[in-house]
Formats: C-alpha cells, sequence, structure tokens
C-alpha cells in the first residue's frame, strides 16, 4: 500500500505527530485533539519553501520528519544567511506569536520534509491552557535567542577557524552519532551551507576544512562530518 499523504491524514493521525513532536509530551489529550483538529499537514520537496520572508506570520509548524532550514535572504542579492538547521520533533515559525504581521526569516525545507501547520490562535489559546505549552515555549524562544547572540559575539569576536570549530562542536552535539571511530556529524552539511553559518566564502572553508582532514581532525563520509577528535576542537 502506497504510503498516505500528508493532505490525507486524519485529526487523529495529526495528534500521533504532535505528541511525538519535542512539546507533545506537555500536552492534555484534551489539548492535543484541540490542536490537531485545527491543525492541516503538508509535504514539501528539498529545497521548496515553506514561507518567505514578507509573508504572513499566521502559524507555527511541527516537523514529523526531514530537517528545516532557517535562513534569512538579502532582497536584491539573493545572499543567504543560515540561522539554523532544525530536525524532525521541532517547533518553528515561532515569530508568529511576536512578530508584527509579517516573516522577517524564511524557511527552506533542507531534505523532503512532513510538517503540521497549527494556526496561531489556537497556538496562543492552547498557550493560555497549558502552563506546561506556555513554558515549554517561553524556554524555546530563549534558547533560540541565546543562541542567535552567541552567534553574533562569536562574528565580533572569532576567527572563521574559530567559528567553524564552534559549529562542528555544536552540531555535533545536536546531531552526533558515535561510530567507532570518532562522532558523525549526521546531516549532509555542504560547504557552501557551513559558510552561511558561520559568515565566511565556501572557498574559505573548503580550505579550513582540507586542513583539518590532513590533521587528521576530521574526515569527510557520504558528504557528512566525522570528527575524530572532539578535543582538537574550540570548545564553547
Amino acid at each position: 500500500m502506497p504510503a498516505k499523504r500528508a493532505c490525507d491524514l486524519t485529526a487523529d493521525e495529526r495528534a500521533v505527530i504532535l505528541q511525538k513532536s519535542d512539546f507533545g509530551s506537555t500536552l492534555s489529550e484534551h489539548l492535543l485533539m484541540q490542536l490537531a483538529a485545527s491543525s492541516a499537514a503538508y509535504d514539501y520537496r528539498r529545497r521548496r519553501f515553506i514561507y518567505s520572508s514578507g509573508d504572513s506570520a499566521d502559524a507555527l509548524y511541527v516537523i514529523e520528519r526531514g530537517r528545516i532550514k532557517l535562513c534569512r535572504i538579502e532582497e536584491g542579492t539573493q545572499r543567504e544567511a543560515v540561522i539554523d538547521i532544525l530536525p524532525a520533533g521541532s517547533l518553528f515559525g515561532d515569530s508568529a506569536l511576536y512578530a508584527d504581521g509579517q516573516r522577517e526569516n524564511s524557511a527552506v525545507a533542507y531534505e523532503q520534509v512532513r510538517l503540521v501547520r497549527i494556526p496561531v490562535g489556537e497556538f496562543k489559546r492552547g498557550m493560555a491552557e497549558s502552563q506546561q505549552l506556555y513554558d515549554y515555549t517561553f524556554r524555546l524562544i530563549g534558547q533560540r535567542l541565546a543562541r542567535a547572540e552567541r552567534r553574533v559575539a562569536d562574528f565580533a569576536l572569532d576567527a572563521i577557524p574559530a567559528r567553524l570549530d564552534k559549529l562542528l562542536v555544536d552540531f555535533s552535539r545536536r546531531y552526533g552519532v558515535n561510530e567507532t571511530e570518532g562522532v558523525l556529524i549526521d546531516i549532509p552539511l555542504p560547504h557552501r551551507e557551513i559558510a552561511s553559518i558561520v559568515g565566511s566564502t565556501r572557498e574559505s572553508v573548503t580550505v579550513r576544512l582540507n586542513a583539518m582532514r590532513r590533521e587528521g581532525i576530521i574526515d569527510f563520509v557520504n558528504r557528512k562530518i566525522l570528527i575524530k577528535r572532539p578535543e582538537s576542537l574550540a570548545m564553547f
């Protein structure tokens, strides 16, 4: 039997997706079904925009599978600054809770994804009903703000090699899988994406990564980075 399309999922099936999300355990059965009933599910192919800068900030999203790239794209030049890459289970689009009507950033499917979209009004009602959901959302926004502030400080204080080291440490903690030879960052990271995150050029990132490979600090495995000597990276 072919897999069900997202648009064919029932409210009960969407509730299962929400229950498995990072905040799902905070929801009562009643609130879970309430959010699921108002939601809709969507499938997006790789590189498709979920929303763009200037779009209406009217919903939050839960990633059921795949990963999402949050970024800001400069008007005119179309240069891209990657803010973060989020895995399955994550909530995003939280700017809808405080934005002045419009998105400032864009969200793009990093790979094929399935999402559940929750209207912002329904999510706010859920926060008012559930202290646990309110607390979770407050912490999430605070954590993302703190990460953004660290990156601003890194851009001001660190040279490119230190920024790259910190990125690898961060991603190894969030996406790392222990292997015999080290920690594998289990997400494809093209050099252009890394450059966008650390505020450098693809050429500079490639030079630095190749030097780290020659030194035995990292290796490349199927477009992923294997950290062989974590102790050699700048910690933070």
